[in-house]
Order: C-alpha cells, then structure tokens, then sequence
C-alpha cells in the first residue's frame, strides 16, 4: 500500500499541470492526501478519477487552507476535524477509517513570520496528539500532511540563521520530539539520516529551489505499532506545480 502527500498551494492551479495529473492517473497510489487546496468545492476535473473522494474545506476564509483525501477503497468512516470549531473550521484535519488503520490528512497552521500564531498552532497540535491518541486506542494511526515544521538541523538548509524563526522554534520542533517519545515514527528517517532532503522552499527567491536551500516541512508518521511494517518511504523531489513536493510512505 503506498501513499502519497502533497500540500499543492492552490488545488486548481496544480490541477492544469501535469505533475498532479500523473499522480492521479497512474492509480500506483492507494491514496493521495492533498492540503491547502483553497476551494470548499470539488471541481469536474476531479468527477471521474477513480477515486473516493473527500473534502474538509475551510469554512472560515475563502480560498483559504483546505485538505483533499482520494482513496481507492471506500472508508469505513470519516472524520471530519478533531472536534473543534475554532480549528476545524479552519479545514486541517481529515480521518478515514479503514479495516486494519486510520488514515490522517493534516495541515498544521504556520506560526507566521512575527510569530503571531504560534501559540495558535501549539494548541493545535496538542489537540491534534490527543485526538490521534484516542484513535490510536482503537487501531494503528497513519498521519501525513504538511507539519510547517523542520524538526532538526538536518531538515533545513540553514539552521544557525534561522534560529527561532516561524517553522524552527524550539516550541515547534518540541512538539514533534514528544511525538517521536510517544512511539510515533518519522517514516523517511527510518530510511534516510542524510540532511539535504527538503520538500519545500521559498518562492520569494527564485534560486531557493535551484540551489537547494529548503526545508522538510512534510512528513507521514505512523505509530509505532506498524514499524515492521513501513517499507519504504521518501520525497519525490522532481513533481513541480507547487512550492512543496511530495512525500510517499509504502507499508506492507
């Protein structure tokens, strides 16, 4: 079963690409967790893909956040947020549950370059554990989305001058070491210890990408229970369309 994420920056825009339409297409994955898609509606594009398919808008803002699951296999049932309005409606959080697993679709909120919704996004994410704790009570958790977070020094290309900054503060990248302490497992560092493997850089400047000077604000975690299970997993670094690419977990 492989699985792919992808924050895509604007549904409709990535969707005139071919990037996104030969991940569709090649039905290689069981499922494709978009976020910040920034519609409250499905496209025709999407009527006829093969795939189930699940939107948990932002209701708060137009054209705003937004997550998008495509599933082959029908869902025994979906959860639409975490329970929260002051979150929820801001459409970060989508669940299907399946037989054997939950599946999460996540898009954390950026704490903002003043650092104004950091505390924000903290609740957030404690919110978020507690929810996939409960899930995790009943069966194995799959998460994957964008984290707006690089969790080391070996996620971002410039550590020292970043400092503090949004994305890099020691809160963020605590939350994601209480995670890993509570057997949730970054599946692409089961795989890869290297540093220069980013799934996002700036569009402010144009030579981010070319030179490589990024970060890895994308992850699938699973709970530790499905460990001997985790194949495969990496970031599909040549997908354009966005200022992100795709990341991809494979389990057994």
């Amino acid at each position: 079963m492989k699985i792919i994420s992808w924050n895509v920056n604007g549904l409709r825009s990535v969707l005139r690409k071919e990037s996104l339409q030969e991940v569709i297409t090649s039905k290689e994955y069981e499922a494709i967790l978009l976020q910040e898609i920034k519609i409250d509606k499905l496209d025709e594009e999407l009527n006829e893909i093969g795939y189930f398919r699940f939107i948990m808008p932002a209701v708060s803002k137009k054209g705003y956040s937004g997550v998008l699951t495509l599933s082959k296999k029908a869902p025994l049932n979906i959860i639409y947020g975490i329970g929260d309005k002051k979150f929820d409606d801001e459409g970060r959080i989508l669940t299907l549950e399946f037989e054997d697993y939950f599946l999460m679709n996540a898009y954390f909120p950026n704490s903002r370059r003043d650092l104004s919704r950091l505390d924000y996004k903290m609740e957030f994410n404690y919110k978020v554990l507690d929810f996939m704790e409960r899930l995790r009570r009943i069966k194995p958790v799959i998460i994957g989305g964008d984290f707006n977070v690089a969790h080391t020094a070996l996620d971002i290309a410039r550590p020292n001058q970043n400092e503090e900054s949004a994305g890099f503060t020691g809160k963020e990248r605590s939350f994601i070491n209480l995670m890993i302490e509570k057997r949730y497992l970054d599946t692409f560092r089961l795989f890869n210890k290297n540093s220069g493997n980013y799934t996002w850089w700036t569009y402010i400047y144009k030579s981010a990408r070319q030179n490589n000077i990024g970060w890895r604000l994308d992850y699938f975690f699973v709970s530790g229970e499905l460990k001997n299970k985790v194949t495969s997993a990496g970031i599909i670094k040549e997908k354009d369309g966005s200022d992100h690419v795709p990341v991809y977990v494979e389990i057994n």
